[in-house]
């Protein structure tokens, strides 16, 4: 009997400090960005060291253009469908 005595406060003392430890990180914004840094690993800083061949970000310089389908009248006259400047 004499240990549950002693066990009480102790138990007591360790779960309100819990709670103060707890309430503590979430106002210092410990629990605010749980998948952040998991994921901001991911995304190096090494695009230098990658070879161009293996790139997948090209730029729009980089990239070809498409292929754009001209129309073309009956005529045959690309510039007669296009409206005068001035």
């Amino acid at each position: 009997m004499k240990i549950v005595m002693f066990l009480v406060p102790v138990m007591l003392i360790l779960v309100t400090l819990g709670v103060v430890l707890f309430s503590w990180a979430v106002k210092n914004g410990q629990y605010d960005d749980l998948e952040g840094p998991a994921h901001r690993i991911l995304y190096d800083d090494d695009k230098d060291m990658i070879p161009d061949d293996a790139r997948t970000d090209k730029t729009a310089k980089e990239a070809s253009p498409p292929e754009q389908a001209v129309e073309v009248s009956e005529t045959g006259n690309p510039d007669e469908d296009k409206p005068q400047k001035g």
